[in-house]
């Protein structure tokens, strides 16, 4: 239905009206507490940032109860309250918090204390080694996320040595489990300790600045993300042996179904965020690109556009549609025989508002084939969420806060084709709202990203994300002045 308009400045007005002007005034009012001294900061930033990398916590296993215990010891050393939760005693997660006014409801600054596993052959550098090199730290977590984590940790110490007053409580939630195990980490925070994370905003992950050939291009805030499913195709048919091939062989029938399914596309479906994210994409981006995003609108060229981020630019069309991946295949156990089932399990990243058995119904009439049956896999993922909205004051203060740290930068609010652990608050009606750091758009292919082989960051960017954490905590939860 957003097929019918162009892209036009007034679409935009609902996101950018006077208040907007207002946030930036109050900003800069609300910034009357003493300027920290920021090469000390930075020197112990850094001290935290690699303590904190040279931590095992790969999860699997985990082990973030040291994280956990460092950051508590740092914490409660400056005079911060700080509680421990662990539904296994390995993998504890950290709540602190500081007291505001109660004039407005909490804010909460999330992060995740483990990272992903690692072939530590592969590593040029140590995985867990925190090696400062040519301006960067590289090490696992460097920027999934514990650079957040050290971020968070700054701020609250800042906070609390300047005795900033707050209308709002600050709670710091350094949690277990994001990568692999959320039964450990915000699943059971949110079920079992809620009354110690609730909060109207949550800061978290799941957004980035981003630096085309060393300068600042645009930053992008994470306000909605695609929720994961796994679907799986059986298949059945009657055994044989394989000198005898069979028109009914359930992997020949499998094979068929996966290549059309592969081949399909849902059709596109836009939300707030992601009109808004390729309207303000196209005004950052070189000429050719921005025409192509504009074009996303126009009848005419919208399915030519389509097909070239379906080619070109996955990561765009995913974000356009509920995707399928078919990723993995099971069947058979001997050469010389025909198996009488095998299986196809498909990695489905639905829109928020999905109709999960609606696109079930989809699935089984593309596979068209009645030996094959198409069915909703039963385990656990993350809740589906409304996106957070994007006329909400956490934004308005987040984009102003950002042009503190990069005068001029354009913010663009991006749905996530991945899952964060901020799906879980958005359920309980929390505005959330990911960021991150500013990264090299070069670095994830050249892969220096996260999740990557050689992960790092620069250094210069994490003590600038520092400034921006002290800058829009200021912001959302300082008392203003009178």
């Amino acid at each position: 239905r957003f097929l019918d308009r162009p892209p036009q400045t007034p679409n935009l007005k609902r996101y950018h009206s006077p208040m907007r002007w207002a946030t930036l005034l109050l900003l800069a009012a609300s910034l009357s507490a003493a300027e920290p001294d920021w090469a000390k900061v930075e020197a112990e930033t850094m001290r935290h940032f690699q303590a904190l990398l040279r931590m095992d916590t790969q999860n699997p296993p985990g082990n973030e109860t040291q994280a956990a215990e460092y950051l508590k010891k740092v914490l409660e050393a400056e005079g911060i309250p700080t509680k421990l939760f662990a539904l296994e005693p390995h993998r504890a997660n950290l709540v602190a918090r500081l007291k505001g006014n109660g004039s407005k409801r909490p804010l909460l600054l999330m992060a995740h204390t483990d990272v992903v596993r690692v072939l530590a052959a592969l590593w040029t550098h140590p995985p867990f080694s925190a090696t400062r090199d040519g301006g960067y730290v590289y090490g696992r977590g460097a920027v999934d996320d514990k650079d957040n984590v050290a971020a968070v940790l700054m701020t609250m110490l800042l906070l609390k040595r300047h005795n900033v007053p707050l209308d709002r409580d600050v709670i710091f939630l350094a949690e277990a489990g994001e990568e692999a195990s959320t039964q450990v980490g915000i699943e059971y925070m949110v079920r079992e300790h809620w009354p110690e994370i609730e909060a109207e905003i949550c800061l978290a992950e799941g957004g980035a600045g981003i630096r085309r050939k060393g300068k600042p291009a645009y930053v992008t805030v994470q306000t909605a993300e695609k929720i994961p499913y796994a679907f799986k195709l059986v298949s059945k048919g009657p055994a044989g042996h394989g000198s005898r091939p069979l028109k009914t062989n359930s992997i020949a029938h499998l094979s068929q179904a996966v290549a059309r399914i592969a081949q399909y596309q849902a059709p596109m479906r836009m939300n707030d965020t992601t009109r808004y994210y390729f309207e303000r994409l196209a005004t950052v981006s070189e000429p050719e690109d921005a025409a192509r995003y504009n074009a996303l609108y126009h009848p005419e060229r919208s399915a030519e556009v389509q097909q070239y981020l379906a080619d070109y630019e996955p990561g765009h069309n995913s974000m356009l549609r509920t995707s399928i991946s078919p990723n993995i295949i099971r069947g058979g156990f001997q050469v010389n025989v025909i198996p009488s089932e095998s299986e196809a399990i498909l990695d489905v990243r639905a829109l928020p508002d999905e109709n999960l058995e609606a696109f079930r119904a989809k699935i089984q009439e593309i596979v068209n084939d009645p030996q094959i049956q198409v069915v909703k896999e039963d385990r656990n993922t993350r809740p589906a969420a409304p996106p957070s909205r994007l006329d909400h004051e956490a934004f308005r203060a987040i984009e102003a806060s950002w042009k503190r740290i990069y005068p001029g930068i354009t913010t663009i609010p991006s749905m996530s084709t991945g899952a964060t652990d901020m799906a879980y608050l958005r359920a309980k009606g929390v505005q959330c709202y990911g960021i991150g750091p500013m990264i090299d758009e070069e670095d994830g292919p050249l892969g220096y990203g996260a999740h990557s082989d050689q992960e790092r960051i620069l250094e210069k960017s994490l003590h600038e994300f520092v400034r921006f954490k002290w800058t829009i905590v200021q912001s959302l939860a300082a008392t203003r002045p009178q």
